[in-house]
């Protein structure tokens, strides 16, 4: 049996890995320590393909007992999207029991200082790398992600985030001393001298509401951030994707007791079907942080009810690429189709209104009108899609019966300039797996205005004919300002244009991706370098990752006496 590692095995190990990342959150170059291609792995205590497959295989069944107080009943019901039933049970909480449990370890937590922290911290993050393989296929069975998409984005992605919420939060507490010693002279008096002690406090515990389609991915930030910071949390899963955020607080309760800290620090709250806890939970006076990622409806009432709490909401919101023009017309036909693609839309990420003018377009292929860019990119689709192996590996499956329904209403919107497909999937057939659909809308007519001002979460599109370059920007002004937007693309070959679009997204405070042609996609962000969401906009009050985002999850309380 392996010997407890001490704070100073843990520094040790981690340091360095923790200064590589302040340093890559400084200049924002490319940088991971998790590889991204499941070769990878194997080695050094890592789980390989066919490990990862077995100890997932083990998990279906099963009671997840993690040893937490208050437990009065066993949940579960997870049914893959790929038609597989998980069976896993996990414990129910005796919140009366389990709050004050959680609070009771955070003395020692706080007093373990800002390093030790991120310290134990990097070590949750190193033993759930270890285990990537494994939660791939808990990821994809919750999400219904794809393999290859729930491996990066659910393994070395969420983990790189994570990573990133913690060197945020370790540079914010360092800012200040520990320790000043403070004179002020008073001429022929002797001097005023204080000592001044500044602690990071913690704010409570912290909760975080997971998500069905990106639970690690989204969860992970708040969970580290908060943890970091000194305080415990308490993640309550989505209901069809509790597995890898349990699997999370397993390693976590783990890691902290081997360090010496109580493992009721990190705690899970599954719920019964139906139940419906987040509100509950989120209202209660221990609960001083919300993490939250889902629809606008209940972000919204989260920061309106929550209000003994500190609460980051990532949103929903209506994205958009303006197309005026092209450099790289067959690159960008390419590009848009691999981002409405992916994963079958169902990103907060994925570009929803393609904002084209109705005269159309100068391409390096010569000038286009908007219904060829429109049948142009449906082919592009077409083509990227055309077997159905490779698209059943690039779609994944539909997450939940709502967005199929949104698909299939999406035909009635307008005209179709590229319907949906049903795939079988080779290997679950029981998945639903379908292609996207572009419908044409004329941005000029009401009716039309209600389709592309909504979010219409999954994979749908609306190609939309707006009178000219300069009404798609304020279209696109408007968009951002009534509804927000979690990514904003743009095609064209005018500076002045580029300006044009520029102003607008700095003004509403939109992230924007300029002429994407080649293998980076407008719907994917890197954790060190850039910013997911901005806070500034209706999508979403917090950004992954900033100063912001870390910041006022503690308060430095200062004691001060006479030198």
């Amino acid at each position: 049996m392996a010997a407890e590692p001490t704070a100073q095995q843990l520094t040790a190990q981690h340091r360095p890995t923790l200064d590589r990342a302040l340093e890559a959150i400084r200049t924002r170059a490319y940088w991971s320590p998790h590889p991204e291609h499941p070769k990878a792995y194997g080695e050094n205590g890592s789980l390989d393909l066919a490990a990862g497959k077995a100890a997932f295989d083990a998990l279906l069944g099963t009671r997840l007992d993690l040893g937490q107080p208050g437990t009065d009943d066993w949940v579960g019901g997870e049914t893959s999207p790929y038609g597989v039933e998980l069976g896993v049970s996990y414990p129910h909480a005796d919140l009366d029991v389990l709050l004050p449990a959680m609070r009771a370890g955070m003395r020692a937590w706080r007093d373990a200082g800002a390093e030790t922290r991120a310290m134990v911290c990097l070590e949750i993050l190193k033993r759930i790398s270890d285990r990537t393989l494994e939660f791939a296929h808990a990821v994809m069975h919750t999400s219904g992600q794809a393999f290859m998409m729930a491996f990066q984005a659910g393994g070395p992605h969420a983990q790189d985030r994570g990573l990133e919420a913690v060197a945020y939060a370790y540079a914010e507490q360092v800012r200040t001393p520990d320790t000043a010693e403070w004179t002020k002279p008073q001429g022929k008096r002797d001097p005023l001298a204080l000592t001044k002690r500044f602690t990071p406090v913690p704010r409570g515990i912290g909760l975080v509401v997971g998500c069905n389609t990106f639970p690690t991915w989204n969860g992970y930030p708040g969970l580290f951030a908060s943890l970091a910071t000194g305080n415990a949390v308490l993640v309550k899963p989505h209901p069809r994707a509790v597995l890898p955020l349990a699997l999370t607080v397993q390693v976590a309760r783990q890691v902290l007791a081997e360090a010496g800290f109580d493992p009721n620090l990190v705690a899970l709250a599954a719920e019964r079907p139906g139940e419906g806890i987040a509100k509950a939970l989120a209202t209660r006076p221990e609960i001083r942080i919300v993490d939250y990622t889902g629809s606008t409806e209940f972000g919204d009432w989260l920061e309106a009810n929550a209000r003994q709490a500190q609460v980051y909401t990532e949103k929903a919101g209506v994205n958009t690429v303006v197309v005026e023009s092209a450099g790289d017309y067959k690159g960008m036909l390419a590009n848009l189709a691999f981002s409405l693609s992916l994963y079958s839309g169902q990103m907060c990420t994925t570009p929803q209104n393609l904002l084209i003018p109705r005269d159309g377009i100068t391409t390096d292929q010569g000038p286009k009108s908007f219904d060829e860019v429109v049948a142009d990119l449906a082919q592009a689709v077409d083509g990227l899609l055309d077997d159905d192996t490779r698209a059943a590996g690039l779609l994944g499956a539909l997450v939940n019966p709502g967005v199929k329904d949104r698909l299939e209403a999406a035909g009635g919107l307008g005209e179709v300039a590229l319907a949906s497909r049903a795939i079988t999937h080779p290997e679950f057939p029981d998945a639903v797996v379908r292609t996207p659909v572009i419908v044409k809308l004329d941005g000029a007519k009401p009716d039309a205005e209600a389709a592309y001002m909504s979010e219409c979460f999954g994979p749908v599109s609306f190609a939309v004919a707006v009178d000219s370059a300069t009404d798609a920007a304020e279209l696109l002004r408007r968009t951002v300002r009534e509804k927000g937007a979690m990514t904003v693309g743009a095609y064209t070959t005018s500076p002045e244009f580029e300006e044009q679009v520029r102003e607008v997204c700095l003004e509403e405070a939109a992230q924007l991706s300029l002429n994407l042609t080649g293998g980076v996609y407008v719907n994917q962000t890197a954790a060190f370098s850039d910013f997911h969401g901005s806070g500034g906009n209706p999508a979403a009050n917090a950004a992954l990752t900033d100063a912001a985002f870390v910041a006022n999850r503690f308060r430095v309380v200062e004691v001060r006496q006479e030198a």
